[in-house]
């Protein structure tokens, strides 16, 4: 362990801006949702309508989890907010221990950073530390936040608690993950997938009201902290454990493994490449093609699960008033039914559909700074064809992964109300609507790629402030220009009306300067430089 607090604050040193807006939005949300329920159900009668509807509403508790307390604004902020915040904290603690362990590793910096009088844990240990930092730095402004608002402070407690305790578990899940593999990439595709599990687990088991699932998740333990609900303190000793039994399991492996290989040792790739492996978008392909099989089989089950559960929305929601302005301000058109829901959930897998976006083109700085990209663009292959490759997989694979979702929710949908084959291709319209919005994060991806290659990770940023503003924009009340800086808010209703081509011609025309703009600045920078 020597040299884990010099290492600690030199990652701090790297990556404070980063970790600071990370922290900065997290809390912030949550304190903004708790105003916003404030401003909109004042009153306690208010509450409790919207808390009884919710709770008879299997689908939306499937999307945000169970309302243990609907009579106060603690109680519906928790219920509203928890689940997002915490995957948030998951997502800032898989990226910050995967960025200072295994991508240290791939790089060879861990080599030589070792070579020095500094301990084989060293490295890991300072990840986690700052990880931990971070997580409890945004558990006491949520604290603060909430309290400050006059909430009650052991709920505002246990709120911060929950946040942090799940990205605490999650560091530990990084670090695992980093065990296993020899590529960054790879470490944080099992740590997000993880994260999917534990999303798709909670969401199963609330909206079958099946417990046991809800508790096989870190997400689920979050929401059943109960903040602002009887608190259970204990639950946070769940968050505890688990992430030093993880963090003691890496350990373990990280003694049985050597510096820069996997724990998983890789196959050898044939001596000979195929005969169809000989251009740059077939290279593309051969090496993003396990990663999109993972994302469809993703979208796929996502895509079902909401389908089927679509219908309960209908059931409730057509004497409703409540429900049908809670959807709208979800995301919903105008139309509240159970078109409005489907609407609004292939909203969110547009957005997370913009996530595979930017992984996928962000392959191409991967590919440079590991040098894998020399000794290709030493043989004939020009600089704009073999970044067109990449950039050609990120467009058509976000499109196939929201097809499949389509598909699967018209699929599910379908069976439970007597008509799948019409609603496989209404479902399948409405999901594609979605492809030009997220084609646009990965033109943004991109331009940062041949701009400012140092900076790539805005794009992840640029993600994350869109689906902000999309999931957050109407419930803060935000101005009307500031919700339109997202892509997605300008994509049509496809299933509450008919559908304008003009905004996703527009979008399509986004995209196609931000890439061409990024393919010219790549030909003209020198690599690894800007």
């Amino acid at each position: 362990m020597t040299g884990t607090l010099t290492l600690a604050r030199l990652a701090l040193r790297r990556e404070r801006v980063p970790v600071l807006a990370w922290i900065a939005v997290i809390s912030m949300m949550v304190v903004a949702g708790a105003s916003a329920i404030a401003e909109l159900y004042p009153q306690a009668a208010q509450r409790l309508a919207l808390g009884v509807t919710v709770g008879s509403t299997p689908a939306l508790q499937a999307l945000t989890g169970p309302v243990f307390d609907p009579t106060s604004v603690g109680g519906l902020t928790a219920w509203r907010v928890t689940t997002m915040a915490s995957v948030l904290a998951a997502l800032m603690s898989i990226l910050i221990v995967t960025r200072h362990t295994r991508a240290e590793e791939e790089a060879g910096r861990a080599e030589l950073v070792g070579a020095c009088p500094v301990g084989r844990h060293a490295m890991p240990a300072a990840a986690v530390l700052m990880a931990a930092g971070a997580n409890l730095l945004t558990g006491v402004l949520i604290t603060l936040g909430l309290a400050g608002q006059g909430l009650p402070t052991a709920g505002a407690l246990a709120f911060g608690a929950a946040v942090s305790g799940a990205g605490w578990t999650f560091t530990g899940v990084a670090i695992v993950a980093g065990q296993l593999t020899a590529h960054a990439r790879t470490a944080n595709a099992i740590a997000v997938a993880t994260l999917g599990a534990a999303f798709l687990l909670r969401a199963l088991g609330d909206a079958a009201r099946i417990e046991a699932l809800s508790w096989l998740s870190p997400l689920g333990w979050a929401q059943r902290v109960r903040a602002f609900a009887g608190e259970r303190w204990w639950v946070v000793a769940l968050f505890a454990a688990s992430g030093l039994i993880l963090v003691a399991a890496a350990a373990l492996l990280a003694r049985r493994r050597d510096l820069g290989a996997g724990f998983v040792v890789p196959r050898p790739g044939p001596h000979e490449a195929a005969a169809w492996l000989q251009s740059p978008v077939a290279l593309a392909w051969r090496l993003q093609r396990g990663t999109l099989l993972g994302w469809t089989a993703a979208f796929a089950v996502a895509g079902a699960l909401f389908g089927v559960l679509a219908h309960s929305v209908g059931d409730v929601v057509r004497d409703n008033p409540q429900l049908a302005d809670l959807l709208s301000r979800m995301g919903g058109g105008a139309d509240v039914m159970t078109d409005t829901f489907l609407a609004a959930e292939l909203g969110v897998l547009g957005l997370v559909a913009g996530g595979y976006a930017v992984q996928a083109t962000l392959r191409l700085h991967g590919e440079e700074s590991a040098i894998r990209a020399d000794p290709v663009l030493a043989t004939a292959v020009p600089r704009r064809r073999w970044a067109a490759g990449h950039l050609g997989i990120a467009l058509a694979g976000s499109a196939a992964v929201l097809a499949v979702a389509g598909l699967a929710a018209g699929l599910g949908h379908g069976i439970v109300i007597g008509d799948p084959a019409g609603q496989v291709l209404r479902l399948l319209g409405a999901a594609l609507v979605q492809v030009p919005a997220t084609w646009t994060l990965a033109g943004i991806a991109m331009l940062l790629f041949g701009l400012l290659p140092r900076l790539t990770g805005l794009a992840w940023t640029a993600l994350i402030t869109f689906a902000l503003l999309g999931q957050l924009g109407e419930l803060l009340r935000l101005d009307d220009w500031i919700q339109g800086l997202s892509p997605f808010a300008h994509v049509p209703p496809a299933l509450t009306g008919p559908v304008d081509p003009a905004p996703l011609l527009g979008l399509g025309a986004v995209t196609t300067a931000l890439a061409v703009a990024g393919l010219l600045a790549f030909q003209r920078r020198d690599l690894r430089g800007n």
